[in-house]
């Protein structure tokens, strides 16, 4: 049996006292009075709070946080352990959580600018929080708090560098059983416990495991199918450690012994990654980075066969801005932690993928993902 990495008790506290105030002056920059936080992991990227149920109303002068009687000691131990113990009040309500927003919140937001999270709020939640601040001005801010959240801080990367870390020796550990016979869920489900042995509180998302003409189809649901001698398998995959989870994706044949037509594939893709990878750095263009990974395959003749984007941004969910694609607009800044993930498909014959996840730097980047890689690991 596997032994943990590490406990989650020997991370670094995460301080949300920072992150509430630079909220606050983000608010005044644009304009806010306060902002209805609806969407779960910018309520916990804010204040801490896990639960599954909770909105918070973020003002200059004070925070309300909203939830219901299951969460109400829970509440309490986490914005405590977060460093906001006291600085946030909290309610509990068995109905809407808008019903919380009575007496002096709806007073003093009367005629307020009040933001909210269009890109999580629906319409029949956005009625009930109009007809609970009668007289405020509610404003859509979409991707506000998203925005905040890009560049991560040094204890965020301790959890991503450490889920990073245990994809990896599970994946390790897991290459033998790349034999003939075993059916993709069997090698998905073991991978997945490995990863749970060796301290990850969950996989971030669910395991793609691609055989043979499967592997040809990039968000492939590992199936019945067994593995045969001389199959690409591509094996995409994360751990999650306090919220965070990682994500990398390998490509190997069953047996170790590729044609030449699979040799060909993958060395055009691992060295499109290896070119995208070699150009990000601190003010580099998104765009640039999917740009230089196509010219690879276009060159090699693959470039019809690049059917998805290039990468994106990681931390408390698996896909964050920003994105790395032809579409995407702005620079690479330091503290992004980004994946670099080009692939190509060619279906009944198999595709091939190759990711690592990236930390920029001013000059450069670092990789946090370091499973071996090659056809024959």
């Amino acid at each position: 049996m596997s032994n943990g990495l590490a406990d989650e008790g020997d991370l670094v506290p995460i301080d949300h006292g920072p992150r509430l105030e630079k909220l606050r002056r983000e608010l005044t920059e644009t304009g806010l009075d306060a902002l209805w936080v609806t969407k779960a992991v910018n309520v916990r990227w804010v204040c801490g709070f896990t639960g599954s149920n909770g909105q918070l109303l973020v003002r200059d002068e004070c925070v309300l946080l909203i939830s219901d009687g299951r969460y109400g000691s829970q509440a309490s131990a986490e914005l405590a352990a977060g460093g906001l113990g006291g600085l946030v009040e909290i309610a509990t309500v068995s109905g809407q959580p808008e019903s919380a927003l009575s007496g002096r919140w709806v007073s003093e937001l009367t005629t307020k600018r009040v933001g909210f999270e269009s890109d999580d709020l629906t319409t029949q939640r956005y009625e009930r929080l109009a007809a609970a601040l009668p007289g405020a001005q509610l404003q859509a801010q979409p991707g506000l708090i998203d925005g905040l959240r890009q560049v991560k801080e040094p204890a965020e990367r301790e959890r991503l560098e450490l889920a990073a870390k245990i994809a990896d020796h599970a994946l390790r550990e897991q290459l033998e059983f790349l034999v003939p016979g075993i059916t993709e869920r069997t090698f998905a489900a073991e991978l997945d416990h490995r990863m749970r042995l060796l301290g990850a509180e969950d996989v971030s998302f669910a395991t793609i495991v691609a055989s043979g003409e499967n592997s040809a189809i990039p968000h492939h649901r590992p199936g019945e199918r067994s593995f045969n001698r001389g199959d690409l398998v591509v094996v995409d995959f994360g751990a999650k450690v306090d919220g965070y989870g990682s994500d990398m994706t390998r490509t190997y044949v069953v047996g170790g012994d590729p044609s030449h037509d699979q040799t060909r594939l993958y060395e055009a893709v691992a060295d499109a990654q290896a070119a995208g990878v070699g150009c990000i750095a601190e003010g580099v263009r998104l765009a640039e980075v999917d740009s230089v990974c196509r010219s690879v395959l276009e060159d090699r003749g693959y470039g019809e066969a690049f059917i998805h984007g290039t990468g994106h941004s990681l931390g408390l969910e698996i896909h964050e801005q920003p994105m790395l694609s032809s579409r995407s607009v702005g620079t690479l800044r330091t503290g992004l932690i980004v994946t670099v993930e080009p692939g190509a498909y060619l279906p009944g014959f198999g595709g091939v993928r190759v990711e690592d996840s990236v930390v920029v730097t001013s000059g450069g980047c670092q990789p946090i993902t370091h499973a071996p890689k090659g056809l024959t690991p």
